[in-house]
């Protein structure tokens, strides 16, 4: 079993306060139905990749990676050092996450190409 390394430690960590800060700190509505999937933290710290979508409609997700990568970052930053006691705190990147727009694509994909069970045992006869 696969054993976490520290970058992935902390990732999560600021995952989870970071949550918490934009839940109960932040009064956007905007930002209201931000879903955060992932927090990527780079060896040295000195970066972390916030990836994120918005619920229940994915198209405004530019509109709050602006949002979120504008002024708002240097609070957020802020107020996860105050949360979590690192000696250096990562500036963050919000980068708004296509995986799920992309499978819902694919997916669908699948269903228009995919033929039904019942009719290849007809057209093979059996």
């Amino acid at each position: 079993m696969k054993e976490f390394d520290r970058t992935e430690r902390i990732g999560s960590e600021l995952q989870r306060e970071l949550y918490q800060v934009l839940r109960d700190e932040v009064r956007d509505p905007r930002l209201a139905n931000i879903t955060l999937h992932e927090v990527r933290v780079v060896r040295d710290l000195s970066h972390a990749k916030v990836f994120f979508t918005c619920f229940p409609t994915d198209e405004e997700g530019s509109e709050q990676e602006r949002l979120l990568n504008g002024r708002l970052a240097g609070f957020l930053r802020h107020a996860l050092a105050q949360r979590v006691r690192l000696r250096v705190m990562p500036q963050l990147h919000f980068v708004h996450d296509e995986s799920i727009r992309t499978g819902e694509r694919l997916s669908a994909l699948i269903d228009e190409v995919s033929v039904p069970v019942a009719d290849e045992a007809d057209e093979t006869g059996v």
